[in-house]
């Protein structure tokens, strides 16, 4: 089956993110609770991305019914089209729960690649409590509520304003901790806001110069990855346990020349 233009999965992406951006702005003012949780006490679920995540599913099935979808409350369903759509409903849910703005809804429309993995060919990355858009499809520019993105270039290691993570996995919380007393001497310095999707959107926009992440699942990273590496980033993959990449690393690519060796 022929793939459709990328452009008309963002068209697709861009609409069903902002009706669910509105219902987690909705649910967040009517007051929201812990529903559940998964890898552990850390790692929560509210009402509202279970609620989202259906709003997202219900929508994409709607436009293209012969699609698959991965989500990461309701997990993987295989379709016919070749396009598989990555959602996470809303990353940075604890930031959501405490009220914080920084929170976003990720779609993403993928295809297999070679290795069986998903390459993505449009996103958005929406954060309704910041009215900010990002999108961006293959051969087309990273934006930001339609401006085009372009990363720090440039920029010497000991310059870089470098963003990370903190896993829930309190065992992974150990290797990021190396990479920070590892990197802390070296560079600018370091900031984490909660939200991997939107600290992978600063890099593309220039917010900050680099990001470093450990054991990340796809559905936090499929959308912001395009929007980074067509915002001009490198994007730089260990391969982990799948759904999981083992280390990821975005920036541009003299600064991720220079990083990569510091990471291992």
């Amino acid at each position: 089956m022929t793939n459709p233009d990328p452009l008309e999965l963002l068209d697709i992406a861009r609409s069903i993110a902002a009706e669910a951006g509105t219902l987690a702005t909705t649910m967040r003012n009517a007051g929201i609770s812990v529903e559940t949780t998964k890898s552990s006490q850390l790692d929560i679920v509210t009402q509202a991305d279970t609620a989202v995540e259906a709003l997202i599913r219900e929508k994409l099935t709607a436009e293209r019914p012969h699609d698959g979808f991965f989500g990461e409350e309701t997990g993987e369903v295989s379709g016919s089209s070749g396009i598989t759509w990555i959602v996470d409903p809303i990353d940075g849910t604890v930031n959501y729960l405490y009220g914080s703005p920084y929170y976003a809804v990720s779609i993403a429309a993928t295809v297999k690649d070679e290795d069986g993995g998903h390459t993505s060919v449009a996103a958005c990355v929406y954060a309704p409590a910041r009215s900010a858009e990002y999108t961006a499809a293959v051969s087309h520019p990273a934006r930001l509520n339609g401006t085009p993105l372009h990363v720090n270039e440039n920029v010497p290691l000991d310059k870089a304003l470098v963003s990370t993570g903190i896993h829930y996995d309190l065992a992974r919380r150990a290797q990021i901790l190396e990479d920070i007393n590892r990197l802390t001497p070296r560079i600018r310095d370091f900031r984490l806001i909660g939200a991997a999707a939107l600290e992978i959107c600063g890099v593309a926009e220039g917010r900050t110069d680099a990001h470093i992440q450990r054991g990340l699942p796809i559905w936090d990273y499929a959308a912001a990855t395009l929007i980074a590496v067509q915002a001009g980033a490198d994007v730089r993959v260990v391969a982990g346990v799948a759904p999981t990449a083992e280390r990821l690393l975005i920036a541009s690519p003299r600064l991720a020349d220079a990083l990569d060796p510091l990471l291992d």
